[in-house]
């Protein structure tokens, strides 16, 4: 299984949170398409939402985030007021007042925003928008940032989630990524949480980071245990520097190497089931009783631009600088430029730069994507009899399976494709073989593992 893993891990892949993914947006969808995409949404059709704080107090060198470093209030300020802006026009934009299911609040650092600003725009949104009673309110946290009068306001404000990020618990491994926070920080922080009934708690933890060995990771994996995290995510560390320029401060000599990589992948997956965890898609693990891992037995996992999800809503609309929105008709990206989005935003215009209008193929080959990475299989006869197309549609696609289905990372009995568990961390080659863009894209993606 290391030579296979070994053959595919250094291929550049999507992670496939959309399709078509980012990189084949166009500035060819303006605010105009946007707002006729808006006023189209079906009245029965469920909403969420996703509001982008690009702002931290530190630069973390492996971030590949949009996001800034702010050393005093009033840019922040500034930018919320911004974002009240938008949430009203985005109501105004939509037909009818609507429910809202799900709302994620991502960064950068949500929780640099000041008590009364966090709650003001939650109210905000209950002022225009209906919140479901069952709706999930989820917030990524710095818990170097986090007290217990801070997780009194979140949960005040209607927080019911909160993603920490933790990435290592190792000093010598945060020192080289510049993200120093002791375990008993992130264990006071999860303990602040759970007082105020923020019960449910994410993990977010990376592999492949400058001087992690196998030991540290058991170290943080068994430290992330004790803590009994809900979900964890485990993501390879994606070096990006042509990208992020702050990522060439860390010392490409303290990497690990592919090979490396593919051990603390596969390593890591199965110390976390031992520990109890569920692996659920490519790179997420729940506890067996957890709504994630009860969704991946039902088969109604779904993904979206925040990774895996329980969000079933068929419209998700982002809000701030460089938020990602989709629509029925399709994707849309706010201005990743503070001055433009700003100006846009203060002319009452939405700061839309670039998007993609989904063709019907496009949403076929969306959907073969989407139930390979969630639910690891798909049949090919129902995706054809739903797309209205002739069974033989997706042959070329079969043959490109092959040398997978060789390498044992697949198999095909009739037209139903399955991933076998050999190829669960390779989920993302096997999707490849759907992507009618990938041979046009010159964009440098992620290694496979």
């Amino acid at each position: 299984m290391d030579q296979i893993l070994a053959k595919y891990r250094d291929a550049r892949l999507p992670r496939y949170t959309s399709y078509p993914t980012a990189p084949h947006f166009t500035p060819d969808i303006t605010a105009s398409d946007y707002t006729a995409w808006l006023g189209a949404v079906g009245p029965d059709q469920k909403l969420s939402l996703y509001l982008h704080i690009p702002f931290c107090s530190q630069m973390c060198w492996y971030c590949g985030c949009h996001t800034k470093v702010v050393n005093n209030y009033a840019p922040v300020a500034s930018y919320v007021a911004l974002l009240r802006r938008e949430i009203e026009m985005l109501a105004a934009a939509l037909p009818v007042r609507r429910e809202i299911g799900h709302i994620h609040w991502g960064g950068g650092t949500p929780n640099l925003l000041s008590d009364e600003d966090f709650a003001g725009l939650m109210a905000l949104l209950r002022e225009h928008f209906d919140l479901a009673p069952d709706a999930e309110v989820a917030v990524e946290v710095d818990p170097r940032r986090l007290g217990k009068t801070q997780a009194r306001a979140l949960a005040a404000a209607g927080v019911n989630r909160a993603s920490l990020g933790v990435q290592d618990f190792n000093s010598d491994v945060q020192e080289a990524i510049n993200r120093v926070q002791p375990f008993e920080l992130v264990e006071s922080c999860v303990a602040d949480l759970r007082a105020t009934g923020i019960s449910s708690i994410n993990f977010d933890l990376l592999y492949g980071l400058p001087g992690q060995d196998l030991t540290k990771l058991e170290r943080n994996l068994r430290l992330s245990a004790a803590l009994r995290p809900d979900r964890i995510a485990l993501f390879g560390y994606a070096h990006v520097p042509w990208m992020k320029k702050h990522q060439r401060l860390i010392d490409e000599t303290t990497l690990p190497d592919g090979p490396a990589r593919v051990k603390q992948a596969a390593f890591s997956s199965k110390m976390l089931a031992w520990l109890g965890y569920v692996p659920v898609g490519l790179d997420h693990f729940a506890l067996p009783d957890d709504l994630m891992a009860k969704a991946l037995e039902s088969g109604k996992l779904r993904r979206n631009f925040q990774g895996y999800t329980l969000d079933s809503a068929e419209v998700l609309i982002g809000l701030g600088v460089s938020a990602i929105g989709s629509l029925p008709l399709g994707y849309i990206q706010n201005n990743a430029d503070f001055v433009a989005y700003a100006k846009a935003i203060r002319e009452g215009k939405f700061a839309v730069a670039r998007g993609r209008e989904l063709s019907n193929d496009d949403r076929l080959r969306r959907r073969a994507i989407e139930e390979l990475m969630c639910q690891g299989e798909l049949d090919l006869v129902g995706l054809c009899e739903a797309g209205h197309i002739t069974a033989d549609s997706f042959d070329k696609e079969l043959t490109a399976l092959k040398p997978l289905i060789a390498d044992g990372l697949a198999r095909v009995d009739g037209r139903k494709i399955t991933v076998t568990e050999q190829g669960r961390p390779l989920v993302r080659a096997i999707c490849a073989v759907f992507d009618r863009y990938l041979e046009q894209s010159e964009t440098r993606h992620s290694r496979a593992i």
